[in-house]
């Protein structure tokens, strides 16, 4: 059983902002920096950079501020007995996150849900993107719908598994971020003529030690994605469309038929045309 209190993205706060909550509360509380913060740990006080995520326990104490200049972050005070929450390794411990664009819309998302349920009079229902802070208060709230509680669940399921994820992992570059929205431009884009020194001047690295992290992140080389991307598309153009197979080459970024349909080949294992002919087949065996 899960209940959301408050959930908030993209909250901004002055540079004195201090949260100091001694006796801690009689439930969770999970916070991710979007600037430099100033948590206290262990009895002392230390400032941590942006994009740090802790979470506190029922009745943790709770202390953490701005670091001298305007303080932002993410924020959900919730009840739960999900395993997931209450085996969490190292609880009230400050911890850095690799993927900061990832949590910031997995905590839109829980803003949007929870904001349809049905709760009290007294709760500021929002999408958090109305108010001036972008904040959604939801007080006492418990699922209007079974479909809800549902999709907040998994959310959180999988808000927390990756936040496990990023504290018992390798550990973190300092391109991390860079490369993952690389990625994600790369598997939106592939047809772009994507090259190695563009690549690398995006990120302000040589072409060598891009090819050198980005292999280390992704266990594949930056072309070799691109290449991977741009067959996932032709794929689906071959399966959901019409188009010619020198067309669906030409959108996928190729300027030669005969190159891309070897390159199909290469990964699938199949021609093209053989793969769209497959398909066809493979349906038409199911509507009979």
């Amino acid at each position: 059983m899960n209940r959301i209190y408050y959930i908030g993205y993209d909250a901004t706060h002055p540079d004195n902002f201090r949260y100091d909550i001694p006796e801690g509360f009689n439930s969770y509380l999970l916070v991710i920096t979007t600037t430099a913060a100033v948590f206290r740990f262990n009895g002392s006080e230390s400032e941590y950079p942006a994009h740090t995520a802790v979470l506190y326990p029922p009745y943790h104490p709770v202390w953490y501020g701005a670091a001298g200049k305007p303080y932002g972050n993410h924020w959900i005070r919730f009840a739960t007995d999900e395993s997931f929450v209450t085996d969490f390794p190292q609880p009230g411990v400050p911890f850095s996150i690799s993927d900061p664009e990832y949590f910031r819309n997995l905590f839109r998302l829980l803003t949007w849900e929870t904001s349809q349920i049905d709760c009290s009079s007294r709760v500021l229902k929002n999408t958090g993107l109305v108010t001036q802070n972008r904040d959604a208060a939801l007080q006492h709230c418990d699922p209007g719908s079974l479909d809800t509680g549902l999709i907040i669940s998994q959310l959180l399921r999988i808000l927390f598994y990756k936040l496990q994820n990023e504290l018992l992992g390798s550990g973190h570059t300092f391109h991390d971020q860079e490369l993952l929205s690389l990625r994600r431009r790369i598997s939106a884009a592939p047809q772009y003529p994507w090259n190695i020194p563009d690549m690398a001047r995006e990120i302000h690295v040589s072409a060598g030690h891009l090819q050198l992290i980005y292999r280390q992140k992704f266990n594949i080389s930056c072309m070799d994605d691109v290449i991977h991307f741009r067959i996932l598309k032709a794929r689906d153009l071959l399966e959901y469309t019409t188009h010619s197979i020198a067309e669906i080459a030409a959108q996928c970024g190729y300027n030669n038929t005969e190159h891309f349909c070897r390159q199909f080949r290469k990964v699938t294992g199949t021609p093209p045309g053989q793969y769209r002919k497959a398909l066809r087949n493979e349906s038409a065996a199911d509507s009979e």
